[in-house]
């Protein structure tokens, strides 16, 4: 997809926008995770979180299979 000429040349302009920098800061300072509490990633909140969205998409669970292997390397 090709854009048009006069709408990159817009684009362009409004990079160099110092509002446009400044409210792209503002959203970034106040971007909210709900995975990190106190700095640290609750590992509870995403398999809360996971739990419920499978259940929401009626995703049935794959049953557990441990992994049986004596050589992993990453």
């Amino acid at each position: 997809m090709k854009i048009p000429q006069q709408a990159a040349k817009e684009i362009q302009e409004l990079s160099r926008s110092e509002s446009l920098k400044k409210d792209m800061d503002i959203l970034r300072y106040q971007r909210h995770n709900p995975f990190i509490k106190n700095g640290e990633v609750d590992i509870n909140a995403y398999i809360e979180f996971v739990t419920q969205f499978n259940e929401f998409i009626n995703h049935k669970p794959k049953p557990f299979k441990p992994i049986i292997d004596k050589v992993m390397i990453l």
